[in-house]
């Protein structure tokens, strides 16, 4: 999606997979080597990185009540989203300059990573 949409993913590591693994080539077929993806070594130096490129961090969250269809979006924001199972942890949360939800219904527990980077990316692209 990001190669297609000319987005950038950044991986901040430890990550629970390896760029090099077989099946992450795979299942990104050709357009891996078209996406740009940038690497940084933990949290910290991701944090230098974004403050020298003046970029907001957005968390998306289920414990915000601010819907992603209501935020006016900035070319140079920096989206992220957590692991399906955990979200994001409470320090990155607590950084981020806006938090954001998707709105679901009550015995909605979560979306898959995917359609929800989808969604929150398509409205953003939307917008600029």
């Amino acid at each position: 999606m990001a190669a297609c949409l000319g987005g950038q993913v950044h991986i901040i590591e430890p990550a629970g997979f390896r760029l090099d693994n077989k099946s992450l080539q795979r299942a990104g077929m050709d357009y891996l080597e078209r996406a740009r993806l940038q690497t940084h070594d933990n949290w910290e130096q991701f944090e230098v990185w974004r403050k020298t490129q003046n970029s907001r961090l957005i968390a998306l969250t289920t414990k915000s009540q601010n819907s992603y269809t209501s935020f006016d979006f900035m070319e140079d924001d920096c989206l992220m989203f957590g692991r399906e199972s955990a979200g994001l942890p409470d320090p990155v949360q607590k950084t981020a300059d806006h938090q954001l939800t998707i709105p679901m219904i009550e015995s909605g527990r979560s979306l898959n990573l995917a359609v929800s980077v989808a969604m929150v990316f398509g409205e953003a692209l939307r917008q600029i």
